[in-house]
């Protein structure tokens, strides 16, 4: 049985329905016993041998004049090599493959292609449903988008969506890419970022910003005695409600002090000052944050202050080479349990590369973490990405 390519599909004629179509849920139907197929479901049929070739009616046009009858039938003819050549589908093939083998029915997302409503765009390249349901089911297990592993990927472009990577080997790794409030679950990110009032063109009038209401963390103190030393904030004071109860800063004297000054980061200090909680100009800390970081530090500061809004507790992940680490759940530093997620913060816009992706995935996994990150934009806003390798 051949196909026969026109415009980017094949069609397939004679019982292609019944045998390709309702039974193994490749391509879509059209009148009679037709079905059309997108060029990655004929490279698998091919493969498999199901369809013999697959003939490429522009051959026609553009064959040599002089050829005899013989050599512009076999020029038109494609079997599955010289159909990958002519439709360069060579990774969504991969994944198509793996998918299929894994006991999968898959649509590509195209246009009137069943099963797949809502899901056409750049980001979604097949939609997969669960296994024993086909695309005449109203039911979807994931979306992929397909990648080569070094693919330029926009932060934004990701969440509820499976990234497949094909790497330089040919082997694949997914990752399910999820986006929404992954951590905490107390105020509005977005409202929390905007109550940190350090936007980039703010520098001047970051000190006005003092009345900010504790919110979730009500019962901190206020005015306590402290000096911006450095890279950091030193308090004198108050270190039971800061340290022991909601667990900033640390001990300026070992980790095995029970009394003594408190340091605080840099952005901690900023946090707590633009809050009237230490006694040292705010806008002078977010300066020097700036000076040392450039405008990561108000992106920092914004994903900080959701957090802590949040009700989760988040410290320096720097030892993880994230940006913070977060105990989600915190009763104090004598009990303090292990942290609980990693998150990097980035700007909307960040270009992640699948190999440095994989690497923050897997660092987080082998500590039984989960990689989040925060999408901060330059107006305050959050989106929340949570990244975990997926087996299927």
């Amino acid at each position: 049985m051949d196909g026969t390519l026109a415009d980017g599909v094949v069609h397939v004629g004679g019982d292609a329905r019944q045998r390709f179509y309702d039974a193994r849920g490749y391509g879509r139907p059209l009148d009679r016993n037709r079905i059309e197929l997108a060029p990655v479901e004929a490279a698998h049929l091919l493969s498999r041998g199901d369809l013999d070739a697959v003939v490429d009616e522009s051959a026609a046009s553009t064959a040599d004049g002089d050829a005899t009858g013989s050599d512009a039938e076999a020029a038109r003819r494609l079997h599955f090599r010289e159909f990958l050549v002519r439709t360069g589908a060579t990774l969504h093939f991969a994944v198509y493959k793996d998918l299929r083998d894994r006991g999968f029915y898959l649509s590509p997302a195209r246009d009137a292609w069943p099963g797949v409503a809502g899901d056409v765009s750049d980001d979604v390249d097949f939609v997969v449903y669960p296994r024993g349901n086909g695309p005449w089911d109203d039911e979807v297990a994931h979306r992929i988008r397909v990648a080569g592993e070094r693919e330029a990927i926009r932060a934004d472009s990701l969440g509820d969506v499976v990234l497949a990577v094909v790497d330089e080997d040919g082997e694949l790794t997914y990752f399910e890419t999820v986006s929404g409030p992954a951590i905490g679950s107390a105020a509005d990110a977005s409202a929390a970022a905007a109550a940190t009032g350090v936007s980039a063109d703010e520098a001047t009038t970051a000190s006005d910003d003092t009345d900010a209401d504790p919110g979730a963390e009500a019962g901190l103190p206020s005015g306590v005695d402290a000096d911006l030393l450095g890279d950091r904030v030193v308090c004198y004071g108050a270190s039971e409600a800061l340290y022991e109860r909601r667990f900033y800063g640390q001990r300026l004297f070992g980790r095995n002090a029970d009394s003594g000054p408190l340091q605080l980061s840099l952005v901690e200090g900023a946090y707590l000052a633009q809050r009237g909680v230490v006694d040292v100009d705010p806008a002078a800390v977010v300066a020097l944050g700036r000076e040392v970081e450039g405008e990561r530090f108000d992106r920092r500061l914004r994903a900080y202050a959701a957090l802590r809004d949040r009700g989760v507790v988040p410290k320096s992940g720097f030892k993880f080479g994230a940006d913070f680490r977060v105990y989600d759940e915190f009763t104090g530093v004598e009990d303090l349990s292990h942290s609980t997620d990693l998150v990097r913060v980035v700007a909307p816009d960040h270009v992640f590369y699948p190999r440095d992706l994989s690497l923050d995935v897997r660092l987080a996994g082998g500590v039984r973490k989960r990689m989040v990150f925060a999408l901060t934009a330059a107006n305050g806003e959050i989106d929340w990405l949570s990244v975990a390798r997926l087996t299927l």
